[in-house]
């Protein structure tokens, strides 16, 4: 059985999305969700052509309150 990793399947598909046109998560429209793994924080990416999110505090499908964000200073511990 596999770990889940995020709240709940939808979530888990969406970031596991892969896109044969772009390999970078900002690059594609279809990409609707991201999670930072340095942060530990979701969002919704900003397709504007840079690396930018707007950070979310619940999931857009399950509605689950997700992980509060890491600081800088805790992410390189």
């Amino acid at each position: 059985m596999t770990e889940k990793r995020h709240c709940c399947g939808v979530m888990e598909s969406e970031l596991g999305r892969e896109c044969a046109d772009h390999t970078d998560a900002f690059d594609c429209p279809d990409r609707v969700v991201y999670y930072s793994k340095e942060f530990g924080e979701y969002g919704i990416p900003i397709h504007d052509g840079g690396s930018s999110y707007s950070v979310i505090n619940h999931c857009p499908w399950c509605g689950t309150r997700l992980p509060t964000a890491r600081t800088e200073d805790q992410s390189e511990a």
